[in-house]
C-alpha cells in the first residue's frame, strides 16, 4: 500500500515537473542570452491559457486550430514586448536592472489587459480525455499526464536539436558566451534575441495550456505561482543552463508532491524552497551551473 502511494505521488511529481520544466526553460534561455530575469514570463504562461480558452470555448474553434494559434500567438507576444520595451533599452546601453524593472511593468500591463477582457473569476478549462486513466498496479496514470510528459519530452528534444545543430541555435550559444565577440563576427543579435523570446514564450504558453487542462481551471493568478516555481527551478539547476532548469524543475515538483502526500499540503511550497536554499548554500551556482567569470 505504501509503495503504491509512493508510485502514485512520483507519477504526479513527474507530470508537474514537466509543466515546470517547459516554463523554466524559457527563463533559462532568456537569461543565458541576455543575462536578464524575465518577470513577464509568468504572464505569458497565463495569456497562452486564456488565448486557448477564448479561441476554443468562446470562439468555437476546434482544438487542433486553437492550440497552435494560442502557442504561436504567445510566442509573437514575447517578440513584440521585447521589440517595444526591451530592445530600446539594450540599444541605449542601459544597465541590466532597467530591463528587469521593465519586465515587471510588462507583466502588470499584460495581467490588467486580461483582467479587463476576461475578469477575475475562475473559468472551467476544456481538457482532453475527461479524466480517463491507465491502471499501473495500484496507481492511476491520467491520460492528460501522459500527454503532458510526452509533449514536454518532445519539446525538450527538439529544442536541444535546435540549439546544438542549427545556425540560429549556434548563434544563440555564441551570444550567450560573448555577445560583443558574436556581434563582431556578424551575428545579428536582435534577430537571435527575438527567436529566443519567441521560443521561450511559446513554451510558456504550451505549459500554461497543458497545466490548465490538468487542473481544469484558468484565472488571472495561474501565472503567478508557476513563475515563482519555474524561476526557483532555474536557480536550483543553474541559471542559464537548460539541462539544469529541467533537473531543478523535477526536483522541486517531486519534493512538493511528496511533502503534500506524506506530510501536509499546507507546507508543500515551503519544502520546495527549503531544498532550494540548502542546495544553494553548498553550491551557490546551482546543481549544474558554472561559476561566472566577471567580464571587464
Amino acid at each position: 500500500m505504501h509503495m503504491e502511494l509512493f508510485i502514485q505521488q512520483l507519477i504526479n511529481g513527474i507530470a508537474l515537473g514537466s509543466i515546470y520544466a517547459l516554463t523554466a526553460i524559457g527563463y533559462s534561455m532568456v537569461y543565458g542570452v541576455l543575462e536578464l530575469v524575465n518577470f513577464a514570463h509568468g504572464s505569458v504562461y497565463m495569456i497562452g491559457a486564456f488565448l486557448y480558452y477564448m479561441l476554443v470555448v468562446l470562439g468555437g474553434l476546434p482544438w487542433y486550430l486553437g492550440f497552435p494559434i494560442a502557442v504561436i500567438g504567445s510566442g509573437m507576444l514575447g517578440v513584440a514586448y521585447d521589440s517595444i520595451a526591451l530592445r530600446p533599452l539594450r540599444r541605449a546601453g542601459m544597465p541590466k536592472f532597467t530591463a528587469l524593472i521593465s519586465t515587471i511593468g510588462i507583466s502588470i500591463v499584460l495581467q490588467n489587459v486580461i483582467f479587463l477582457i476576461m475578469g477575475s473569476e475562475t473559468r472551467l478549462f476544456p481538457t482532453f480525455f475527461e479524466g480517463k486513466h491507465l491502471k499501473l498496479g495500484g496507481a492511476n496514470i491520467l491520460y492528460i499526464q501522459i500527454l503532458i510528459v510526452s509533449v514536454s519530452v518532445v519539446c525538450l528534444l527538439l529544442l536541444t536539436f535546435f540549439i546544438k545543430k542549427t545556425k540560429s541555435g549556434m548563434a544563440m550559444r555564441a551570444i550567450a558566451q560573448n555577445s560583443e565577440a558574436a556581434g563582431c563576427m556578424g551575428i545579428a543579435s536582435d534577430r537571435i534575441v527575438s527567436i529566443t523570446f519567441f521560443l521561450g514564450s511559446s513554451l510558456a504558453a504550451l505549459s500554461g495550456i497543458l497545466s490548465c487542462m490538468s487542473f481544469r481551471g484558468v484565472d488571472m493568478s495561474v501565472g503567478t505561482t508557476i513563475s515563482i516555481k519555474a524561476f526557483a527551478a532555474t536557480v536550483l539547476g543553474g541559471v542559464g543552463n537548460l539541462p539544469g532548469a529541467v533537473l531543478g524543475s523535477f526536483i522541486i515538483a517531486v519534493a512538493e508532491i511528496l511533502t503534500a502526500g506524506y506530510i501536509s499540503s499546507n507546507i508543500r511550497d515551503i519544502a520546495a524552497f527549503i531544498i532550494l536554499i540548502l542546495i544553494l548554500l553548498f553550491k551557490p551556482t546551482g546543481l549544474l551551473g558554472k561559476p561566472m567569470q566577471k567580464k571587464v
